[in-house]
């Protein structure tokens, strides 16, 4: 989890990580935000999950082939290495989506 936690924030410095987003019991991922979260991580055995806003597995399916996906969910196996160059891209990734969301007013 370290990991994925150092890989987000080299992808996205300056961005504020908190856990307080979804205001839901027992549900307090911790997250990122540049004014609107973009990613989110979590651990549910065997795998990390890395959470991004949806269109971004689309967008990479054939980078993430090898990985169990959702459709905003990516998660990596914990007997493995965590890919933090593949983490950092989709990190990047998901601001872009969510900052352009953001622009256009559209929601993911």
């Amino acid at each position: 989890m370290a990991k994925i936690r150092a890989a987000i924030r080299a992808a996205a410095p300056g961005a504020t990580e908190r856990t307080d987003y979804f205001q839901w019991p027992g549900y307090s991922y911790p997250g990122f935000d540049y004014d609107g979260m973009f990613v989110w991580f979590s651990f549910k055995k065997p795998h990390m999950r890395l959470h991004v806003r949806p269109p971004v597995i689309q967008e990479h399916r054939k980078e993430l082939a090898g990985y169990a996906t959702t459709k905003a969910i990516v998660s990596f196996p914990t007997g493995k290495a965590v890919p933090t160059t593949l983490v950092k891209k989709l990190v990047k990734a998901s601001v872009r989506v969510m900052k352009d969301k953001r622009i256009t007013g559209t929601k993911t």
